[in-house]
């Protein structure tokens, strides 16, 4: 079995989840904030609707450089806004998952911020991790 058909089972029920949640969002209450050290709700709930489709920039990319990415926010309109970006980010996911072969799991990935790295190391780096 290839590594990422086992990554499509957990990817999928997260995808659910975080959609169930997405969906539940009430967007008359953009302030509220889960925890006193969390952002509000009007911010947290579309930086986790955008979240959805960030793997396919570690699935098809090098790796990213955070102060060249676009900064523009998504701003919190309704649930239904959140989910479709959602959805369309993990669509787009999906299929790169589905589509790598899995010795593109042990190529370098780096994250980094004005040219500083941060993070450096195979793409499997999580995977290694959260077992």
């Amino acid at each position: 079995m290839r590594i990422s058909e086992l990554l499509s089972l957990e990817f999928d029920e997260e995808v659910k989840k975080t959609r169930a949640m997405l969906e539940r969002v009430p967007e008359d209450k953009p302030g509220f904030s889960p925890h006193p050290k969390s952002m509000p709700l009007g911010r947290l709930a579309p930086h986790i609707a955008e979240l959805g489709g960030f793997g396919l920039t570690v699935l098809t990319e090098p790796g990213v450089d955070f102060s060249q990415r676009n900064s523009t926010r998504l701003p919190l309109e309704s649930a239904a806004q959140l989910v479709r970006v959602f959805d369309e980010g993990a669509a787009k996911v999906r299929a790169a998952l589905d589509r790598i072969e899995d010795a593109a799991w042990s190529d370098r990935w780096t994250l980094s911020f004005q040219g500083k790295t941060l993070f450096a190391g195979p793409r499997s780096w999580r995977i290694a991790k959260s077992s």
